[in-house]
């Protein structure tokens, strides 16, 4: 028994590989991403941004990490909106929620879900989670949980904001 187990085990982990970890994409041209914004009237490609470093940030309403940092993400985006693009991605919500979650969070950025889901390579699993893009739209840094500010700074000199 315990042997017809462990074949099975074995069997469906070769079928339904691990996803990649977030570090995968790290030096490498970021996935492409269309988010579609909650209210269907505007569509927006992670690639339309290059030339401009980018805040790629992946949330949920129910996720209270992505709460905390949503006062920290909308001031960056106020006072670096002119050098940085900013982009949210909604992960794993029902319209409803996400729309009254962003009534709250007013976030000064494009913001909705991912048209065509999003990239496995990006390896999203529990929010929140943000990547750093450079101008020609290479992953620099990704970091895990909810920014500060200080973090932010940190990461965009990364990719030359200074």
């Amino acid at each position: 028994m315990g042997g017809a187990i462990l074949i099975a085990a074995l069997a469906w982990g070769l079928v339904h590989p691990a996803s990649p970890t977030t570090a995968a994409v790290v030096g490498k041209p970021a996935p492409e991403i269309e988010v579609r914004a909650l209210d269907g009237a505007s569509m927006v490609r992670l690639s339309d941004m290059r030339g401009r470093p980018v805040v790629l940030n992946f949330w949920a309403s129910w996720c209270a990490p992505c709460r905390q940092e949503a006062p920290v993400l909308t001031q960056a985006a106020r006072s670096l909106g002119s050098r940085v693009a900013f982009l949210g991605v909604d992960f794993s919500d029902s319209n409803r929620a996400a729309r009254a979650y962003l009534a709250q969070a007013r976030y000064p950025y494009p913001v909705g879900t991912a048209v065509d889901g999003i990239p496995a390579e990006y390896g999203i699993t529990s929010p929140p989670v943000t990547y750093f893009i450079d101008r020609q739209g290479v992953v620099v840094a990704h970091f895990s949980g909810p920014l500060d500010l200080s973090s932010i700074e940190r990461y965009l000199q990364l990719v030359g904001v200074r």
